[in-house]
């Protein structure tokens, strides 16, 4: 079963048809890679319980970023160090559309988002994007980013999303986002799924090309 659309040509439904089939196979594997991902045993204990914070200094541990009743913690490591002047553009852009998701997905499960520098340059980052359910934590002090490569010996900063799960008292990781890791000829990758601008340009006719957003247009 395909849809038409008015006046387009035998040779673009036949092309097409053939797409949809692919998009079809697509989705199965992505169904199949999410079983997968939640068939995994348990991760790595967490070395210790990270001392974070907020923008305001107050203090945080990890164990105390996991909401009642949820056993579930995501943590987005956004590149913005204590000697950097600006943040990332591609983590700003991120956000952007993480802010606007945050209610739905701490529904389900925890979300923070945490930066290698001081507590007032995550407060001065989330003022400047204007973010509503984002609130920026300070990891400064603490070895959290370079345990979870969200930063490389030489400080330089990573965008890394950690996944951790507390059962019995116990935190776990549970996944990251480690094709950051592998070697691409082309894009960036690694945050694909979970971003939605790449997917409307790819879905345009000129795709993403080279584009890379920007803090701000215009």
């Amino acid at each position: 079963m395909a849809m038409t659309f008015p006046n387009e040509s035998a040779a673009y439904r036949a092309a097409r048809c053939d797409l949809l089939e692919a998009e079809a196979a697509l989705r199965q594997r992505t169904e199949e890679v999410a079983a997968m991902r939640r068939a995994l045993p348990p991760g790595g204990a967490m070395p210790e319980d990270y001392l974070f914070r907020r923008s305001d200094g107050r203090a945080v541990r990890t164990s105390a970023l996991f909401a009642k009743d949820q056993d579930t913690l995501a943590i987005y490591s956004f590149m913005l160090g204590p000697d950097m002047v600006t943040p990332c553009p591609m983590c700003s852009a991120f956000v952007d559309s993480l802010d606007g998701n945050a209610q739905h997905i701490r529904a389900r499960l925890s979300l923070e988002v945490v930066i290698g520098g001081s507590p007032a340059q995550a407060e001065a980052l989330s003022s400047a994007r204007g973010w509503r359910h984002i609130a920026p934590l300070s990891a400064a002090g603490s070895s959290y980013n370079r345990d979870y490569h969200g930063e490389a010996a030489d400080g330089s900063q990573w965008p890394m999303l950690n996944v951790f799960q507390k059962r019995d008292g116990i935190i776990r990781h549970f996944w990251s986002s480690e094709l950051l890791g592998l070697e691409w000829d082309n894009h960036p990758r690694h945050m694909d799924p979970a971003w939605p601008l790449w997917t409307f340009l790819d879905w345009s006719p000129a795709g993403r090309g080279d584009f890379f957003p920007a803090l701000r247009y215009g």
